[in-house]
């Protein structure tokens, strides 16, 4: 896979062996970011991260700071290697655990861009549907959803945009 747009576009990236994570293609990673626009110094947070390229291309688009949440010790692996080759370390935390677990550590924190793409075969609806607090006032949840499946209701949360790629689609939502 590779880094589309930003300083370090065109620079290719490790994603982990195996089944239990599933990369976000190009073009949809594209369409994300397109829809997004100006990240420009923002946060994110990257539920699920898998091989952390969400990340990779928000930082490579300029915002300023991105957690990764992953609990698979393959795409761990994979997430080190990739902030270490594009020397991000400065940039990008990776935290080892499960997204559970570290939500309920962390509720105080909040991030402009909450970005969350599960393994499809493994949803965890009522994980996802805990996140909302972790988006900051006039920030987002972005979801990435199998387009056959049910989409998660949020208590504290509107949508906002709902987009199809393929078997995949996009969901965009606000506070409300």
């Amino acid at each position: 896979m590779r880094i589309i747009a930003g300083r370090l576009k065109g620079q290719i990236f490790d994603t982990p062996n195996g089944h239990t994570t599933h990369p976000m293609s190009e073009k949809v990673r594209g369409a994300l970011f397109n829809i997004l626009g100006d990240v420009e110094d923002l946060t994110i947070l990257d539920v699920f991260g898998g091989s952390g390229g969400l990340s990779l291309e928000a930082i490579s688009r300029g915002a300023s700071y991105a957690t990764i949440i992953e609990s698979d010790r393959n795409a761990q692996m994979t997430i080190r290697d990739n902030i270490s080759r594009f020397g991000l370390a400065e940039q990008i935390k990776p935290i080892y655990a499960n997204a559970s677990s570290w939500m309920k550590h962390n509720r105080e924190k909040k991030f402009d861009i909450v970005i969350a793409d599960p393994p499809y075969n493994k949803l965890q609806h009522d994980l996802i549907e805990s996140l909302g607090p972790f988006v900051e006032k006039d920030g987002l949840l972005v979801l990435s959803w199998p387009k056959n499946e049910r989409m998660p209701k949020f208590p504290d949360l509107k949508l906002l945009e709902r987009k199809d790629y393929g078997d995949a689609q996009l969901i965009f939502y606000s506070l409300i």
